[in-house]
């Protein structure tokens, strides 16, 4: 077990500098590189470090000169989407444990490079999926695990954020969501609610996604924002967008199970994550904060969640609440984003597989381009791949630790 690790950082925009300022708070890590292609994002990040640790980082604009550098043990990829998952293989090709954050794939190929690279290299891949770590996420993992849900029959989740004003100025900003915006059309950003579902069905670990049919909506939201807020000159205005306003994806369970997801950025509306899990024996539902459990709720009322966190409460959010890390990280969406970065940290420091592996980074980000597949086919079924190649079938490689997402470890805990 190393008792530091040396990291290195691609991708310094506002994303990379607000995961980089929880990383230098972590007394085991050094930053010693940093890359991107902005020089105002290199100056900021120097000025961070300086004040937050005290030095300053090798930084450079060529991720090459990054990944030659030996003393790396691992690289933390914020770049924009496109770029994640070629820098994800060049990594693993320098032999670096590396993480990415979130964002759906481009093509399927790409998705089974990242999986053969690390097979080969022996590499680690973890899509910094920060939603898995979520409280309410975690507690409803610990309840599943634990049967009170009894077998999974449904899940739906979604990611249902009002963010117009960023996707219709993207042209000033140079915001990386008005490209995938423009140009695809389909579920852009599945992982936030995918994770937390594939963990509850065990995807990849005795069961998998098969197949999905999806639809989308025109587009209407953005021009009507723009015209709104801006100018009937803008270019957002009358820009045909490809991707429609809202997408619905159905995806079919090699076990049975469905699933369903919603994609609506470009609309107004409050922001929700939509998750529901329902079993046999118990129904959770993210935006009433609420779970009904058979025969212990009263019949047909939903009681909050909120009443089982002293008995189901994931182990791990208990010990991080305790521990007083909650306050000190809070600013990483509720605290989920230590969690994940933590998550990722702990496996490079024990030289073992992350809790996000490489197939899981594969299949749930695939969701994009197979998505976008199928609204191209009006909507036809597409096959999801088996990025596992079988494995799935008999997986018992789950690492134990506190971080798992396959296993509730207690007995770390006591």
């Amino acid at each position: 077990m190393k008792d530091k690790i040396k990291l290195g950082v691609i991708g310094l925009g506002g994303r990379g500098r607000g995961n980089l300022g929880i990383l230098l708070k972590m007394h085991d890590i050094e930053v010693t590189a940093v890359c991107d292609l902005r020089d105002d994002y290199i100056e900021l990040t120097k000025q961070l470090c300086k004040e937050r640790v005290d030095y300053v980082p090798f930084a450079t604009r060529d991720h090459a000169e990054l990944l030659k550098r030996e003393e790396i043990d691992a690289v933390m990829v914020f770049t924009g989407w496109n770029e994640h998952l070629p820098l994800c293989v060049d990594a693993m090709n320098a032999g670096k444990y590396v993480a990415t954050e979130v964002g759906g794939a481009n093509s399927i190929e790409q998705c089974w490079e990242v999986v053969r690279t690390s097979e080969r290299t022996k590499m680690p891949c973890m899509l910094l999926e920060n939603c898995c770590y979520g409280r309410n996420e975690m507690t409803v993992l610990n309840m599943v695990k634990k049967g009170v849900f009894g077998e999974l029959i449904h899940a739906e989740g979604g990611y249902l954020h009002d963010l117009q004003s960023h996707i219709a100025t993207g042209y000033e900003t140079g915001h990386f969501r008005t490209a995938q915006n423009k140009h695809r059309n389909g579920e852009l950003y599945p992982t936030h609610e995918m994770g937390p579902i594939a963990k509850c069905l065990n995807i990849n670990r005795g069961n998998r996604m098969i197949a999905l049919t999806s639809v989308a909506s025109k587009a209407r939201g953005l021009n009507d924002w723009t015209r709104n807020h801006k100018s009937p000159d803008h270019p957002s205005a009358t820009y045909p967008f490809a991707n429609g306003d809202v997408t619905t994806t159905i995806i079919k369970c090699a076990h049975g199970e469905t699933i369903v997801l919603n994609h609506n950025t470009s609309l107004p509306r409050p922001y929700s994550r939509k998750n529901i899990i329902q079993g046999t024996r118990a129904i959770w539902m993210e935006d009433k904060n609420s779970i009904y459990i058979d025969g212990i709720s009263p019949p047909h009322q939903w009681e909050p969640i909120d009443k089982y966190y002293e008995e189901y409460e994931h182990p791990l959010w208990k010990a991080y609440r305790e521990g007083g890390k909650l306050e000190q990280n809070a600013e990483g969406h509720g605290g989920m984003d230590y969690l994940v970065l933590r998550a990722f940290v702990e496996a490079v420091k024990n030289q073992t597989q992350t809790p996000i592996d490489v197939y899981d980074t594969a299949t749930w980000m695939a969701i994009t381009c197979l998505s976008e597949d199928s609204v191209a086919l009006g909507g036809q079924m597409v096959a999801i791949p088996d990025f596992t190649n079988g494995k799935w079938f008999t997986r018992d490689d789950a690492v134990k630790g506190p971080y798992s997402l396959d296993i509730v470890c207690d007995d770390y805990f006591n």
